[in-house]
């Protein structure tokens, strides 16, 4: 469904909203109320036709008021948007250049990889270290080899709803080798499985896959046993294609593939086992990874759930996940006590998570606008009727966030005039969301979610195109209300 530009024009009307202001303080104070906001999306919404919830808030970030809104305080399921919370809670409490350090150590004739939690390490990151190892090892070879996780609660899959087989919902430790994902190819009813990365794909020993003859399920998996077992439906590998599979035993995949890389240095490992205390020792070598800004950068363009969790818990310090959530969700209760919200991670895979428009755009204009957080979003393109990308003045810099019959957005629209607001829009069917929860692609979701989507971009477009001119003031700069006419 594409709405014309006569179509977003007509989506003006009018409603009375509360305003903020940017307080100095920890908690995000609100302000005097706004004067009446000339703006009525019931149009653009009415030709959508989700049949669903639609909310959202719009705020000036320079003033902190709130210049539209509609059903601004429904909680809803923020699905990866979530992940907007996420970014700035772990900015604020483990700092922009926190890096996260992968060690090796030695005890006694003991080699030790110590996972520190790195998200982003992979095979290539990894061989490095192996070089360094293989270079920095004096002595005989060492008698037994360890890896160690625990730098971070272990967690068999980020969701327990979700399908076993999808690789954004791998396990989660203090080892983490390429988002935890193993790389399965075939090609002429051959397969492998390798730990992929851009210069190195060692094959991964510690996982198997077979074919079976059965058209469903497609996957089948059984961690049971010394090797994380794969099975898949034989039709499914009739023509050459490649996926990822999620990892469920982190510290023996890296192990195994360590092993691999360090043999090509000349240093001969026994194989990994999985160390339960924490190592001590000599430190051979360590691989520091990108700075917390760049991970949470690449976190939100690609919407990587396990980057989420980690720096969630990292931040939070808390010893499961489900406690750590809790510690996110107090946190954001400090900058916005009366606001409803209610958190079960730091991903927003859980659709128990809920958030309110009005909590999110409050916090992307407030606390986004002070830790830089239009920097690492990612630029949104605007379409044209036919769905391609189109040149337009207005640049949308966001987070998506998508659940079966969930489809939301949020972050900043600005045009080159220096007019600018931050936002939040979420629309959910929650009787479709529940119904078809753990399904890939339920019959009529492309089609919602493209609908709502065209819905987002409309929003955008009417909001900007009626934004008066002194919406442009300086960030940070207290200015009066704002009136869409």
């Amino acid at each position: 469904m594409n709405l014309s530009r006569r179509e977003i024009l007509a989506a003006l009307g009018a409603m009375m909203v509360p305003s903020v202001t940017l307080a100095e303080s920890s908690a995000i104070a609100i302000a005097p109320a706004a004067p009446p906001l000339v703006f009525d999306a019931e149009a653009a919404i009415t030709a959508a036709k989700l049949g669903a919830e639609v909310s959202f808030a719009v705020i000036d970030p320079a003033s902190g008021q709130v210049i539209a809104s509609r059903h601004e305080n429904s909680a809803m399921a923020p699905a990866s948007t979530l992940k907007i919370v996420t970014s700035l809670y772990a900015l604020e409490k483990l700092g922009a250049d926190h890096r996260f350090v992968t060690r090796v150590w030695r005890s006694g004739d003991t080699l030790i990889l110590a996972g520190g939690g790195d998200p982003l390490l992979d095979t290539d990151g990894l061989a490095k270290l192996a070089a360094a190892t293989a270079e920095n090892w004096q002595g005989p070879a060492p008698t037994k080899f360890q890896v160690w996780g625990g730098a971070l609660p272990q967690i068999d899959r980020l969701s327990a709803t979700q399908d076993e087989h999808l690789p954004y919902n791998p396990s989660l430790s203090g080892m983490i080798l390429n988002f935890n994902r193993v790389h399965l190819g075939w090609r002429q009813g051959k397969m492998s499985l390798e730990a992929r990365g851009a210069k190195q794909s060692p094959r991964a020993y510690t996982v198997t896959i077979g074919a079976a003859d059965r058209r469903a399920p497609l996957f089948t998996y059984d961690g049971s046993g010394k090797k994380e077992a794969w099975t898949i439906s034989r039709g499914a590998i009739a023509k050459s294609g490649s996926r990822w599979l999620p990892v469920r035993h982190p510290e023996l995949y890296a192990g195994d593939v360590f092993q691999t890389l360090c043999r090509a240095k000349g240093l001969i490992l026994p194989s990994a086992e999985v160390a339960t205390v924490a190592p001590s020792g000599t430190e051979i070598t360590k691989l520091e990874s990108e700075s917390l800004t760049t991970i949470v950068r690449g976190m939100l363009k690609y919407s990587t759930n396990l980057t989420a969790e980690v720096i969630g818990i990292a931040a939070s310090g808390a010893s499961t996940p489900e406690s750590s959530a809790k510690a996110m969700q107090e946190w954001l209760r400090g900058l916005l006590p009366n606001e409803q919200f209610v958190f079960h991670d730091h991903s927003g895979l859980s659709a128990e998570n809920r958030l309110t428009a009005m909590s999110l755009a409050r916090l992307v204009a407030d606390q986004g606008r002070r830790r830089g957080l239009q920097e690492v979003l990612k630029h949104i393109p605007l379409r044209d009727e036919k769905g391609k990308s189109k040149q337009s003045p207005i640049e949308v810099l966001a987070k998506t966030g998508t659940l079966n019959f969930v489809s939301n957005l949020s972050g900043y629209a600005q045009t080159p005039d220096g007019r600018a607001v931050a936002f939040a829009i979420l629309t959910g069917d929650e009787a479709r969301r529940s119904a078809s929860e753990g399904k890939e692609m339920p019959d009529g979701v492309s089609t919602w979610t493209r609908r709502s989507k065209v819905l987002q971009q409309a929003l955008i477009e009417g909001w900007i195109e009626a934004l008066p001119a002194q919406i442009a003031a300086p960030a940070g700069v207290t200015q009066p209300a704002s009136v869409l006419r």
